[in-house]
């Protein structure tokens, strides 16, 4: 096995048991994260006319915001359900028009919006671990941009 493939290999099974063994708050987090990291790939790609590889990053974005929006669960609070349900269908929308019209802005506005999110989310898992009387995981999760090569892989 080449050192590359090696790598990879190590990288996919320390991703697979981060998985595993995260808490519902933490995979959150972890998807949120991805989608950060995609949108921005394919953002980038877009603004260089690299029009596969805007495709796949904007792709892998769109697809973890559906995730995102169908995972909620209205039977805990319905109203902020369907709060969180129209902000994740607005960002849906937006990202599938940024990429048909290639319009880097509409990207830029789904990326502000993830990382509002994300930064709300890391903020609530805190509050959560306060609660409980534990620290939070890790401490404060650090950004996408942050992060060794061993986060979210491509």
């Amino acid at each position: 096995m080449s050192a590359a493939a090696n790598m990879s290999s190590n990288a996919n099974a320390y991703l697979r048991t981060r998985v595993l063994t995260a808490t519902p708050e933490e995979l959150r987090l972890m998807l949120l994260d991805g989608a950060i990291k995609f949108c921005r790939q394919g953002r980038e790609a877009l603004a260089n006319k690299q029009w596969e590889a805007a495709h796949n990053g904007i792709s892998q974005c769109r697809d973890i915001i559906f995730e995102l929006l169908t995972t909620i669960r209205a039977d805990v609070d319905p109203e902020l359900a369907n709060n969180a349900k129209a902000l994740y269908s607005y960002m849906y929308r937006t990202l599938v028009e940024g990429k048909f019209e290639k319009d880097l802005g509409k990207i830029d506005s789904v990326i502000k919006l993830l990382e509002f999110e994300r930064e709300t989310w890391v903020m609530l898992m805190a509050k959560l671990a306060e609660e409980r009387g534990q620290r939070p995981a890790g401490g404060t999760p650090a950004k996408p941009e942050e992060r060794g090569p061993l986060s979210l892989q491509a």
